[in-house]
C-alpha cells in the first residue's frame, strides 16, 4: 500500500508529507531534547566547540579490519575522532582519541561503566541518557546529541537535531563539521560485512568478530544491529556535499576500504 501511494504522489508532496509525519512523530522528544537540564548543559558545550578547529585536519578512526593494516603510531599527534569500542586499542596505541562518539542505543547500553571510566571527551546520543544515573553531576556528563532515525539531511550545527545516517560515522562527520575542520580524513571504513541479513536486525554474536578491529569487540553474547549500508551511503553523500559546498573535503584513506563516496587518498602519503 506505501509503495503504491509513493508511486502515484507527486515526489514533492510525498517529501513534504513524509517529512511533516516525522516533524509530528518528534513532537513529544522535543521538550526534553532542548529543556532538560543535561541538555541544556550539552547545548552550552558545544556552543563552545563550534568552529574550535577552524581550518584544521581531523582523521575519523572506524573501527573496520582494516585498522590492523594501518599504521595508527602516525596519529599521536593528530586531532582524531574515535567512535563506539574503538576504546578496546587505546593500550595498544598507548594514547587515546582527541574525541569519542557513541550514538547506537544497544553499543551505550553494554558500555556504559566503560564509556563512564574514559576520560576522553564523549559525544553520545540523547536517547541512551537512561543508561546514566540521575543523580550525575554535570561535571562528568558525556555531551549529549540530539539524534534522530528518521528526516534524512546534514546539520552543520549540532546543538540541535542530528539524523544518525545509519552510522555512527555520520554523526561524527556533521560534528567535526561543526567544529570547523576544512579536512576530514576517514581511516577503517571498511564498508563491508561478512554478518548479512535485513538491515537494522538485532543479532546477538555467538562468537568471535570478523567485522571490526578485534575479535572481542562485538564479541560471543554482544548485540548488535546488523549495518544498513544503503542508508549510510546517503548520509556519506549529503556530508560530501555539504563540505564540497563550504570549500572543505572528506578523504577516504582506508586500506582497501569498499566504500565509493568520497575521493581515496593513500594513508602514508599524508604524513
Amino acid at each position: 500500500m506505501k509503495q503504491t501511494l509513493k508511486q502515484i504522489t507527486p515526489p514533492s508532496l510525498w517529501n513534504f508529507a513524509r517529512t511533516t509525519n516525522d516533524t509530528i512523530r518528534r513532537m513529544p522528544e522535543l521538550p526534553a531534547a532542548y529543556l532538560h537540564p543535561w541538555r541544556r548543559e550539552s547545548i552550552r558545550r558545544l556552543a563552545v566547540l563550534q568552529d574550535i578547529h577552524k581550518g584544521k585536519r581531523a582523521f575519523v578512526i572506524a573501527n573496520g579490519p582494516s585498522l590492523k593494516q594501518t599504521d595508527m603510531s602516525k596519529l599521536k599527534n593528530e586531532l582524531t575522532f574515535g567512535m563506539n569500542r574503538i576504546y578496546l586499542m587505546f593500550p595498544e596505541l598507548g594514547f587515546s582519541t582527541t574525541y569519542l562518539t557513541v550514538v547506537n542505543d544497544l553499543v551505550i547500553e553494554q558500555t556504559a561503566s566503560d564509556l563512564a571510566a574514559l576520560s576522553v571527551p564523549k559525544f553520545l546520543a540523547w536517547h541512551s541518557r537512561r543508561h546514566f544515573p540521575s543523580e550525575l553531576p554535570l561535571t562528568q556528563l558525556p555531551t549529549f546529541l540530539y539524534t534522530s532515525y528518521t528526516g534524512p539531511r546534514f546539520s552543520t550545527d549540532v546543538s540541535g537535531r542530528v539524523w544518525e545516517g545509519a552510522t555512527v560515522t555520520n554523526v561524527t562527520l556533521q560534528l567535526a563539521y561543526h567544529m570547523g575542520f576544512r579536512q576530514v580524513i576517514l581511516i577503517g571504513v571498511d564498508h563491508n560485512y561478512s554478518t548479512t541479513g535485513k538491515p537494522n536486525t538485532t543479532v546477538t554474536s555467538q562468537g568471535d568478530d570478523p567485522n571490526h578491529f578485534s575479535p572481542s569487540y562485538f564479541g560471543k553474547g554482544f548485540r548488535w544491529q546488523l549495518p544498513d549500508l544503503e542508508t549510510s551511503e546517503i548520509g556519506y553523500a549529503m556530508a560530501r556535499e555539504a563540505y564540497k559546498n563550504a570549500g572543505r573535503e572528506i578523504l577516504d584513506a582506508t586500506v582497501g576500504g569498499k566504500l565509493t563516496i568520497f575521493p581515496k587518498v593513500d594513508y602514508n602519503s599524508l604524513f
